[in-house]
């Protein structure tokens, strides 16, 4: 049974619960001179989905206010329980997951657990998490609610009080399923670490968002908001880390023509360059053309994406990143394993690198999968040891001749599925000990 982890008590009273405020017009004064015009509203860019097998779209929605400092402080000091879901290693080498509920009361948050496990478990199914689930942690942020659901649930007028301010119908979208992004930060804030936030409302309804454009005190990647007992909310969350994790691009269109003009864009999934073009200049996902894709069909160039028909092409027909319900495709999973790779390590080890060691010493090591260990004593490979993972440096060969020497383990993840040889270089790894005289 995992151990629950208590940093936080009880929810402090007095957090009222703040709505998405629409744009306020110029109001006209008795004498008919105008009112000075209001501050400019600040708003915030998210993603949402119309149904299950319709393309997502785009809109802006005002942002909440920042919170004060007392309210983050009564967050810090009254909510924000700590449970871990899945443990593979220090924060510091693992890629951590954060999923705050909204919407679930204080005698609903084992519930919440329950419904954490269940999406992992879906999201960690997809490739290419499905090869990689130990390079993450999970954690549960327990954020209580004074009502049980959300807001929007099932129809515009439902109005629930919930510590995120969840809510369907957000902008006008039915579908669209926002939360006040300050309050997500300060709870995600609670966990050991956070590299990517998910919040899941508590709700059967289809719908969620994606916020890729947050810039959060935290760190985190992003924000992805999603039904927790809806079946395909799971597809959303694996989209949303698309854009955030792995930095891709959207794969569709609007439907409406429009060509594209401007420069090739950074995004690994997307080009301005056909087949042909991606070959001689070397550039894109040009190692993949050709290939069979886990997502349907072959690796080339397929006109539309980026929102617009004409003008830029993507590297497959119908990939996660254009559907949901559909794989990523080659090149989108090759950024996926890359971006994973930033948060994580190849290579862990419960001995502390920082610590000198002593010749009897064991130094363990843990491995990624089928990523062969190699060690080295004082930069030369003894090849004897090379796949262990336990070693003493003493039996390694680490001379006693009153030098302090260094024992160094090396290991590279060798999928196939990275080509790039710039990214191939973050599933490599290394750990050194300093070994005393």
């Amino acid at each position: 049974m995992l151990r629950r982890i208590s940093l936080r008590t009880a929810v402090t009273a007095g957090l009222a619960v703040a709505a998405l405020a629409g744009a306020t017009a110029a109001a006209t004064t008795a004498s008919g001179a105008p009112e000075p015009s209001p501050q400019p509203q600040h708003t915030q860019q998210v993603e949402y989905f119309t149904g299950p097998g319709g393309h997502p779209r785009h809109t802006t929605v005002p942002a909440p206010k920042p919170l004060s400092r007392s309210a983050k402080a009564a967050i810090a000091a009254g909510d924000g329980d700590v449970t871990p879901i899945v443990q593979n290693g220090p924060v510091g080498d693992k890629l951590d997951v954060v999923f705050v509920g909204d919407g679930y009361t204080a005698a609903q948050q084992e519930d919440f657990h329950a419904d954490v496990r269940a999406k992992w478990a879906k999201i960690s199914a997809v490739e290419p998490y499905a090869s990689y689930t130990k390079l993450f942690n999970v954690w549960a942020v327990d954020a209580v609610s004074h009502d049980s659901g959300v807001s929007g649930d099932p129809t515009k007028d439902v109005v629930r009080d919930t510590a995120l301010n969840s809510a369907f119908f957000c902008d006008g979208t039915e579908r669209l399923l926002c939360v006040d992004t300050g309050k997500v930060d300060a709870y995600a804030a609670t966990a050991p670490a956070a590299d990517l936030v998910v919040v899941l409302s508590n709700s059967t309804k289809y719908g969620g968002a994606g916020y890729n454009d947050v810039s959060s005190p935290v760190g985190y990647e992003g924000i992805a908001t999603a039904s927790s007992d809806n079946d395909r909310s799971d597809q959303i969350a694996v989209h949303e880390t698309g854009h955030s994790l792995g930095k891709l691009a959207d794969e569709y269109d609007y439907g409406q023509p429009g060509t594209y003009s401007g420069p090739e864009p950074a995004q690994a999934n997307l080009t301005t360059l056909s087949a042909d073009q991606m070959t001689a200049q070397r550039q894109k996902w040009y190692r993949w053309l050709g290939q069979e894709s886990p997502d349907g069909g072959t690796v080339g160039a397929y006109e539309g994406g980026g929102y617009y028909q004409y003008g830029l092409n993507r590297p497959t027909d119908n990939s996660i990143m254009r559907s949901l319900g559909r794989e990523f495709n080659l090149p989108g999973r090759e950024a996926m394993i890359a971006a994973f790779y930033r948060h994580a390590s190849v290579l862990t080890s419960p001995v502390a690198t920082g610590r000198v060691l002593h010749r009897g010493d064991r130094i363990r090591v843990s491995p990624l999968g089928s990523a062969q260990v190699r060690w080295y004593v004082d930069g030369r490979e003894r090849k004897a040891a090379r796949g262990r993972t336990s070693v003493v440096p003493r039996a390694l060969g680490v001379p006693a001749d009153g030098r302090r020497h260094t024992v160094t383990a090396r290991a590279t993840d060798p999928t196939d599925a990275v080509r790039d040889p710039a990214l191939r270089t973050l599933l490599s790894g290394k750990l050194s000990w300093r070994i005393a005289p």
